[in-house]
């Protein structure tokens, strides 16, 4: 998306915050931004370029989630995360005086499961980073890749392991880049925090998920988001709740809320063609239900006849990693079948 992933980035320094740092927003994410990139209305998106890494601004991340099904017939998510963070924003590109500090998380779930491991690396020092063509993003052995001579990021193999799960996917794109807000500039406030958000939501994705009672092949939608920044959140901003589905009928949705002193919606109604139509407050409407945080949602998009409830397929699908959230994958009834995934951040901790 788009915030949400800005302030699990934020683990990275969170030795380095002073202590009022949460009440900037969260883990930091509304704190100051002197000397970083700003996100530019009119700057638009540019391909393989914004593929790659994004120095010039604090934070930037790279986030895939699957939703697959097994060869035994059960549902399962997937999640692989790469965050890079700048440290200052000037320095020098190589050795370990970069300022750039790379967090990585992967996740499995299944009903009855949730697996995750997390990851850190310093830049400048070849232990993680992303090259825009051909397309890489790693750390360690961790890998989100292009093969090789494949022009973008049409065709991955995703790889992590962690110590009771793994997974080895590949997965081909069958629709257009998808570019968020207005040409790529997505506002996150009302007082105009914005980013640069793009997303590839239509992967086809099939491999093997390796996790304690065995390996099972799986196959199912893959979802891609990237997005960039200096100063996502506004001060007053705790954390939010962002939604991404795939639908039956061939639309992808994604429906987001910032919370705050008022919740800040944003999303976008994305055609079996890519056509984006996006939303804005007043088109889109997000009703929790119970628990913190809640794993059961109604999702209504009047304007297009959408009213879906999702339902975690495991509710128990806490990441406990630096910055603790939620994120697991979801089901879809209602004017609308599908699957999706949730996120959910800055949530009380149970």
């Amino acid at each position: 998306m788009n915030a949400r992933r800005a302030g699990l980035v934020a683990a990275l320094l969170l030795a380095a915050l002073p202590g009022a740092a949460q009440e900037r927003g969260f883990a930091g994410l509304g704190g100051d931004n002197a000397g970083y990139a700003l996100p530019d209305r009119a700057r638009g998106l540019t391909f393989p370029r914004d593929h790659g890494a994004h120095e010039d601004f604090r934070i930037e991340w790279w986030y895939l989630t699957a939703n697959l099904r097994g060869e035994d017939g059960r549902d399962y998510g997937v999640q692989w995360t790469l965050f890079r963070s700048a440290l200052a924003p000037e320095g020098p590109l190589q050795g370990w005086a970069a300022p750039q500090a790379w967090m990585a998380h992967a996740a499995a779930t299944s009903p009855d499961g949730h697996h995750f491991a997390e990851r850190f690396g310093r830049g400048g020092i070849g232990q993680a980073g992303v090259t825009a063509a051909p397309f890489a993003a790693w750390i360690d052995d961790w890998q989100m890749a292009a093969p090789e001579g494949a022009a973008g990021i049409d065709r991955l193999r995703v790889t992590a392991r962690g110590g009771d799960f793994g997974y080895d996917l590949s997965a081909t794109a069958h629709g257009p880049l998808v570019a968020h807000g207005q040409n790529g500039f997505s506002v996150k406030s009302a007082s105009g925090q914005a980013s640069h958000y793009y997303s590839q939501p239509f992967y086809d994705i099939e491999g093997t998920l390796a996790l304690p009672g065995g390996e099972v092949k799986v196959a199912g939608q893959a979802w891609l988001d990237r997005e960039w920044s200096s100063q996502p959140l506004d001060r007053s901003q705790r954390g939010w709740d962002w939604i991404a589905l795939h639908l039956d009928d061939g639309r992808k949705l994604m429906a987001a809320q910032v919370r705050g002193d008022a919740p800040f919606l944003f999303g976008s109604l994305i055609a079996p063609d890519g056509t984006v139509q996006p939303l804005r407050q007043g088109d889109l409407m997000l009703d929790a239900g119970r628990g913190s945080p809640p794993t059961r949602w109604r999702v209504r998009v009047p304007g297009a006849g959408i009213d879906v409830t999702i339902d975690a397929v495991n509710p128990d699908s806490g990441m406990a990693t630096s910055v603790p959230y939620w994120e697991g994958p979801v089901t879809v009834e209602g004017s609308s079948r599908g699957r999706g995934y949730l996120e959910m951040t800055g949530y009380p901790a149970r």
